[in-house]
Parts: C-alpha cells; structure tokens; sequence
C-alpha cells in the first residue's frame, strides 16, 4: 500500500465517533427491543410468583430508549455506508474492523450462554412457554444483529444498497409495531398520567384512614372533619385531590365508622396472575386494609370503613 493509500485510510476523529456511535445505539437499541418483547410475554405468560407486578414502567423506558436511539442507530449506519461508498478504502478504517468484531464475539457469546441457559433448564425439568419465548427472543434479536454485521464486514450492504434499504425497512417495520403494540397494554401517555392521579389519590385515602384510626385510638372517637386530623407538631396535613386541588370527601357513619370518597378518571388498574385479580399498583409496607379494599370503578368512589376496636384498641392514658 503506497503512502497516498494509507493517508486516505487514516482514521480520523468523525470516523472513530460515527463508528462508536452507531455500536453504541445498536446496543441500547437491541437490548431495549429485548426487554420490551420479554415485558409482552411476561404480561401474557404471567409467573405465580410476580404478585402485583407491574411492568408499565420497564415498557414505557424500553419504548423510551427505542425511540431515541434506534432512529439514531439506522441514521449513523447509513451515514457510514454512504461514506464507505464515496470513500470504498475505508473498508480497512480499524475502528471499523474491530467494533464489528466485537460486535459480533458479544453477540456469539450471548448466543451460547442463552443456549446452554435453556438446554440447563430443560435438563433440570423447569422448561416453560415463558422461558423459551424469552429464550428464542433473545436468540433471534441476537443472532439477526449476528447475520447483519457478519455481512457488513463483507462489504456487502455497501455494495447492495437496495438489500441494505430493505433490512433497515423490514427491521424499523418491527420495531415500530413493537413499540406501538406496547400501547394497547400500557395505553397512551394521557392514559397514563390519569392512572397515576387515580394512584395518588388511592395513596392519599390510605393516608388519611390510618390518620383517622390512629385519631380514634388516642381520643376514643371520630374526627368531625379532615381538619381535625392535622397536626402542626406531627406535621400531618391533610391532602387534596391532585388533579382537582379539592379537598376529599370524609364523613361518620357511626361511632366506629366512617367512609372516604374521591372521584376517579378509571377503574382500579388490575393484572390477572394465575387466573387471579390482583391490583398493579403498589400498596404501602404493613398495609392491613390494602389491595382489594382499594379497588374503585370510574367516577366518585366511597369507601367504607369500620374500626375494629380489638384490632386497633385505644391507647391507655
């Protein structure tokens, strides 16, 4: 190679961070697909063991990285190609030989570890639909990123750019209907925003409850209103509806019971694990009168509420 050759050949800053770049949102971009595709199978081949499991908050971020770095990915891989196709001598950049190497032994070795973790499994009789959808997903999204850059270190999708635009065509087409498939599970970001006003407002009852038990416990008997619950030395004050800023409605029904109510954009988020009904949203640590005593249905919901004394006895004086 004359030296004319090898000053064209030259790596230069653009090439190294374009190279870096487009293997770096490759990645996030794989693995993003990955979790998203593993959040499907675990809302539709749902473990026993994932009580109240919620997986909105892994697929709206798995969604959120697809987003911003796949378009990313397909924008530099393209830009690389084309300036491959000016340039063909930067077939040899190093930085190009070695990411793709690279590229390729991460993705062999990941390969070979699912293989053996799913041929362990089913030696050790735990085999499940669950576990080999996860299993295949990783090998196809794996081993198509495999076939791609093994074909790229030909040359070949520099050298046929219409093969190459079908690849980006067919590979976005899959990763848009993922993404936009997530929605019909999570819904849409105004869906969304109202669930976690209901959330809130659920979090905002539960707190005002244990401060009306605790209230009764010290003074034997029911506060006449919210009010009477705040406490400048406890620092307790009584919340309001977030979305509306009113206050909530509380009212005594007896000498021991009493009812709180709030107004809801949607009934109560369920998830169905292991032919059960069983809340998606959280409940409080050491919550005695969580889960199904919180489920609402659309609109004004009251809840109705007796103090048991033997369970929740008066505090001796």
């Amino acid at each position: 190679m004359d030296t004319t050759t090898q000053v064209k050949a030259k790596v230069t800053a653009k090439d190294f961070f374009l190279w870096l770049g487009a293997m770096v949102a490759l990645y996030v971009s794989a693995t993003s697909l990955i979790l998203l595709v593993h959040q499907y199978i675990n809302v539709f081949f749902p473990n026993a063991l994932d009580y109240a499991a919620s997986y909105s908050s892994s697929m709206r971020f798995a969604i959120a990285s697809l987003v911003v770095f796949f378009p990313l990915y397909v924008w530099l891989t393209r830009m690389l190609h084309e300036d491959i196709r000016h340039t063909p001598l930067k077939q040899e950049l190093w930085v190009r030989k070695w990411l793709i190497f690279l590229t390729l032994f991460v993705a062999g070795i990941t390969m070979a570890i699912d293989l053996v973790m799913l041929v362990n499994t089913f030696l050790n009789g735990d085999i499940t639909t669950r576990f080999i959808l996860k299993a295949l997903t990783i090998l196809v999204v794996i081993g198509g990123g495999f076939w791609y850059y093994l074909n790229e270190l030909k040359g070949k999708w520099e050298e046929k750019k219409k093969e190459s635009t079908v690849v980006a065509f067919v590979v976005s087409g899959i990763v848009l209907a993922t993404i936009v498939s997530a929605f019909f599970i999570i819904g849409s970001p105004q869906t969304e925003r109202l669930a976690r006003f209901d959330e809130q407002k659920t979090y905002d009852l539960q707190s005002i409850q244990w401060q009306i038990v605790s209230y009764w416990q010290q003074k034997e008997k029911l506060p006449v209103g919210i009010s009477d619950l705040e406490d400048p030395l406890t620092g307790f004050v009584a919340p309001k509806d977030p979305q509306t800023g009113a206050s909530y409605t509380y009212e005594s029904t007896g000498a021991m019971s009493f009812k709180l109510c709030a107004d809801f954009n949607a009934p109560s988020r369920d998830m169905v694990v292991d032919g059960k009904s069983r809340p998606a949203v959280p409940q409080p640590v050491g919550s005695e009168l969580a889960n199904e005593n919180w489920k609402h249905d659309k609109g004004t919901v009251c809840f109705d509420r007796t103090i048991d004394p033997e369970r929740f006895p008066v505090f001796k004086k």
